[in-house]
């Protein structure tokens, strides 16, 4: 895992941007961040050539605009600014392409972009960026608040599990190891032919349960805690959807964010971050949601040719 130094904040001029700016901050305090790009991608600035003929600063004054704009949403929710450097870019075109291309640039650790509930939007560019980007990916809901007591990681006790749990770890020993608690979610769930061994529903239950926990105790002796707390759960899946377990469980012990790890380490596997963080990247509305990918893995021309 890394230091955040290098962060790009997506701006489209809503009142999402005070959120994410302010989460900006929140991320800068404690991860010796040295430069943050906020970016407004405008999807359409084709004027007409007899416009511009007319009014040849048409464009130019547009985009300053929108630069002024961004700097003063930044001076107003960014109180800290020593020693970071501040940068407005203003891009036309697809926003997941332009991000991903920037990224690429300028070498960036994580992404940050939100998560619109009432406001418009679709949502399409997080998966894009969460399935191609060659860092982190931050994606915040609207008026969320930057705070850190809780997170939820959800596991399956795989390598990418492991990153994330890593990550969480990384996360909490920079923010206070001794106010954070870390818990760990096991999502597992009864295969339809238990019957067929001669247990009932409810013993099977505790038979998957308990492979879950010796499961768990050697996934987490791989990891170095750092003497953070980390806090083991067991949820069963009814409905053959944990993504609605993982984010009841964090909603109901009141998680600050969720953390989950990509699955694509190579160009080659970049649309595969895995099936339950694109549904979490889908179905959640609520909490912070972080991506964690190691940086440069999903690095290569293929991320632009996916793209087109």
């Amino acid at each position: 895992m890394y230091l955040i130094k290098k962060l790009i904040v997506c701006l489209d001029q809503s009142p999402l941007d005070q959120t994410l700016v302010q989460y900006a901050e929140f991320i800068a305090r404690v991860n010796q961040t040295k430069k943050i790009y906020f970016v407004n991608v405008i999807k359409n600035l084709t004027v007409p050539k007899e416009v511009l003929e007319e009014f040849p600063n048409l464009v130019e004054n547009m985009i300053n605009e929108r630069k002024e704009s961004m700097e003063e949403t930044v001076k107003e929710n960014f109180k800290n600014t020593k020693g970071i450097s501040l940068n407005y870019v203003v891009k036309e075109g697809s926003l997941s392409k332009k991000i991903l291309k920037l990224s690429e640039e300028k070498s960036a650790d994580m992404i940050l972009i939100g998560r619109k509930v009432t406001l418009p939007g679709t949502g399409v560019a997080s998966l894009r960026l969460a399935r191609r980007a060659s860092c982190s990916l931050l994606i915040v809901p609207e008026g969320t608040l930057p705070k850190l007591t809780k997170l939820l990681v959800p596991s399956d006790f795989s390598e990418y599990s492991k990153d994330a749990l890593e990550e969480a770890i990384m996360i909490a020993e920079k923010h206070g190891r001794s106010n954070i608690e870390i818990v760990c979610q096991n999502v597992f769930s009864v295969p339809s032919g238990y019957h067929f061994t001669g247990k009932s529903y409810e013993e099977f239950t505790q038979i998957m349960q308990l492979h879950a926990e010796i499961n768990y105790k050697k996934f987490i002796r791989k990891i170095d805690l750092k003497g953070i707390k980390i806090t083991p759960i067991y949820t069963k899946d009814d409905d053959d959807d944990p993504v609605e377990e993982i984010v009841s469980k964090a909603l109901e012990i009141n998680a600050d964010g969720i953390i989950i790890g990509a699955k694509g380490r190579t160009a080659a596997t970049a649309l595969f971050i895995g099936s339950m963080a694109e549904r979490l990247i889908q179905y959640n509305d609520s909490l912070p949601l972080l991506v964690t990918r190691p940086k440069g893995k999903n690095a290569g021309i293929l991320d632009y040719i996916l793209e087109i």
